[in-house]
């Protein structure tokens, strides 16, 4: 088969369809934004997840009478408690922390809010066990040890506000899968009547093509890579849009929260990971589609 008029048809059927063209391109760059931002929020969801149980603590907040009396954890109930939890199954680290330690701590984490701490100065926090586990599914077996031994006020851990941050990310991934879908219905029927319209526009000399000896294959496979092509550039621009996004809508929108570590930054090997997922897939999506209209609807 000559690659000049695979060439000249494949350009000239792109060309006479030029409108339903544009709005294939145009879907099939939308939909592959949505389904890549879905992925996106999958990675952000499992980085923010990885992110924090790296840090999660469970943290033993000591009642006034501890905490007023023993400043150096030197005496019981404390004692006995920081030497039990060191020796659980699950603890990597116990650290102390007096009611001054506790300020300080809090000094540094508000001070651009003087009015907190001026609150927390005057209202003195408690002496905490800050326990850091291995796996943090050993929460609630450290919990149910320990969170009524003598001298423990409250017990209090992140875990539930990764949850609460996996979940949002998991409502936003399935919002953009859904809006994906959704838009690949619609560029699925686009690549149909595209190909049924190229062919119908053609099909005299297809026809005549085809009393002269050339297969179906021959004849038929410029239908197919013209819906290649047109997703091929609606693949390009949904990856440019990709990119863009990145700088313009989510650095700016969650910009402060990656700055002050509350969500790990989406990077540009993040980008390209998606990229070269969705851009496959939406010029496979095309070439399946326009084969089984050929195949099944076009009988040239």
């Amino acid at each position: 088969m000559r690659l000049s008029f695979l060439f000249t048809e494949v350009v000239d059927g792109l060309r006479r369809n030029l409108t339903m063209t544009i709005a294939m391109i145009l879907t099939t760059a939308v939909s592959l934004m949505m389904l890549g931002g879905g992925m996106l929020s999958v990675r952000m969801a499992d980085k923010t997840e990885n992110f924090f149980i790296g840090r999660l603590e469970v943290r033993f907040y000591l009642d006034d009478a501890v905490s007023d009396t023993d400043p150096d954890c030197a005496a019981d109930p404390c004692k006995s408690l920081l030497a039990d939890l060191k020796q659980t199954s699950g603890v990597e680290s116990v650290q102390f922390l007096n009611r001054a330690d506790a300020l300080e701590e809090a000094k540094k984490l508000f001070a651009d809010q003087p009015e907190m701490v001026q609150y927390i100065s005057d209202s003195p926090l408690p002496a905490s066990l800050r326990v850091k586990m291995t796996d943090a599914d050993q929460y609630q077996h450290i919990y149910d040890s320990f969170a009524t031994r003598p001298g423990v006020r409250i017990v209090a851990n992140d875990k539930e506000f990764v949850d609460r941050l996996t979940s949002l990310f998991d409502g936003l991934r399935n919002a953009a899968f859904g809006l994906a879908l959704v838009m690949a219905l619609a560029a699925m029927l686009l690549v149909l009547n595209m190909v049924q319209i190229a062919a119908f526009t053609r099909r005299t000399e297809v026809g005549i093509m085809r009393l002269v000896g050339a297969t179906r294959w021959y004849t038929q496979l410029p239908f197919l890579l013209e819906a290649v092509a047109a997703a091929f550039v609606g693949s390009v621009l949904a990856v440019l849009g990709l990119v863009i996004a990145r700088p313009l809508v989510i650095d700016r929108a969650l910009g402060p929260l990656f700055d002050s570590n509350v969500f790990p930054r989406i990077t540009g090997d993040d980008i390209a990971v998606v990229a070269l997922t969705i851009a496959p897939v939406g010029i496979i999506f095309a070439a399946v589609t326009a084969y089984l209209t050929l195949r099944y609807y076009v009988r040239e």
